[in-house]
């Protein structure tokens, strides 16, 4: 109890009785508390309370400082314990009874069905010349994101060649000596760079991948120390990528709002302004001796508005929850496969969904992936937009800020972020 006093101390209350922020830029002392006690408590109080938000009026603010206590760099990377023909480490395997919170999105099946995720042909978003097949498309946009939250698009603008020198570079990333990658390592409490994912608890399970992690927009606050300057155009490359993406995600979220009959903007003014975020996360699954069980990536969703990846074209990985079941993504070479984030769903008042999935591994062979991060600048209140909700359809989430670090911490504990942020 004296764990819930101190939570509801550092509680402050707003005038809206469904307004959350999760606020990580501020530092709090909680009479000695720590953060994972006060996390801790506010999980019980959720779990004792499913239908209510035991503090509806009030705000939950966590310390980033206090988020990264448990942080450390790995003693080696997935990669070198790869080459060295080592075992994962036990923080690595799934079936280990500390890692129960994981559990509960089914058994790791490394050969599922494929997953019937639709293509979609997104030119004619493009164009308005082509508006018969504009709305064929956009029928097909809606259903692909309500039923599985995430499609193929295809006939994008990027040729292939196009797309694989993009894998390519960072392959060759990759591929550089151990010596040379560390320059970028990531520092302790922090997600940018180089490495592992951060460590939030002990129990955490980790990811047989390495990767590169990095803010790209807005530009005034890359860190460039975090930007590998070998290949030598590896900076030209995820710049130009970064443009094209850009200039994509801003028609698929257009693409997105009529299929609703929504105005064009009421998705892409909270993700594509000046001051919004665009994040990219070049990975590494190196080859694993044992697939049945280590993760590539364990199960989550995204933080974003929307993800556009870069699947391998020599090797799938991808899996997608959808009814209870895992299936695996399908690779389609010259498609980029786009899934919805999290704050989309939030948007759309879970018309939309943003889909749970995880990468597995494979024993034979490596994999590498591109996934760019769409996001809103933290100070941006994201909620549901005001014409999806009505009587028949009630508001689901409250208004939610600085949402992306707060759903990354989730993923990193097994948690479902949306779940604590609905009504």
């Amino acid at each position: 109890m004296a764990v819930m006093a101190a939570l509801a101390r550092v509680a402050h209350p707003l005038s809206s009785p469904t307004f959350i922020t999760l606020a990580l830029d501020r530092t709090y002392k909680y009479s000695g508390r720590t953060h994972k006690q006060l996390f801790h408590a506010w999980n019980i109080l959720q779990h004792k309370s499913k239908t209510q938000n035991p503090f509806p009026s009030q705000i939950l603010t966590v310390s980033k400082s206090a988020m990264a206590t448990r942080d450390s760099l790995p003693v080696k990377t997935a990669q070198q314990m790869a080459m060295d023909g080592d075992q994962p480490p036990p923080n690595y395997i799934f079936s280990n009874t500390t890692k129960s919170n994981y559990t509960k999105f089914g058994p790791l099946e490394t050969s599922p069905p494929f997953a019937s995720v639709p293509i979609v042909d997104i030119s004619c978003f493009f164009s308005t010349s082509k508006q018969d097949d504009q709305e064929t498309e956009l029928a097909k946009l809606r259903s692909a994101l309500s039923t599985w939250g995430c499609f193929q698009a295809v006939n994008h603008g990027l040729p292939y060649s196009y797309l694989d020198n993009v894998r390519q570079v960072i392959k060759q990333f990759f591929e550089l000596p151990l010596e040379e990658k560390r320059k970028y390592f990531r520092e302790t409490g922090s997600v940018e760079g180089y490495g592992n994912d951060m460590t939030y608890s002990e129990n955490q399970a980790q990811d047989w991948c390495d990767r590169l992690f990095l803010r790209i927009l807005p530009e005034d606050q890359r860190k460039l120390r975090f930007w590998p300057k070998i290949p030598s155009n590896l900076r030209e490359t995820i710049n130009d990528y970064t443009n094209k993406i850009k200039s994509i995600s801003v028609v698929i979220f257009e693409a997105m709002a009529k299929s609703l009959g929504l105005e064009k903007s009421s998705f892409s003014k909270y993700f594509m302004e000046e001051r919004d975020i665009l994040q990219g996360r070049f990975i590494l699954y190196p080859p694993c001796p044992t697939p049945d069980q280590v993760f590539g990536l364990k199960a989550h969703s995204d933080r974003s508005g929307i993800t556009l990846l870069l699947q391998d074209p020599g090797v799938e990985g991808l899996q997608v929850l959808n009814d209870g079941k895992w299936y695996m993504v399908p690779v389609i070479h010259d498609a980029i496969f786009v899934n919805l984030g999290d704050q989309m769903q939030i948007l759309s008042n879970g018309i939309f969904k943003s889909p749970v999935h995880r990468v597995v591994t494979n024993k034979e062979k490596g994999r590498i992936s591109v996934a760019m991060f769409t996001e809103p600048e933290p100070n941006k209140e994201i909620s549901p937009v005001d014409v999806l909700v009505d009587e028949k359809r009630p508001k689901v989430y409250k208004t939610v800020k600085n949402y992306a670090v707060f759903n990354h911490e989730c993923f990193q504990k097994g948690m479902v972020a949306l779940d604590a942020v609905k009504l």
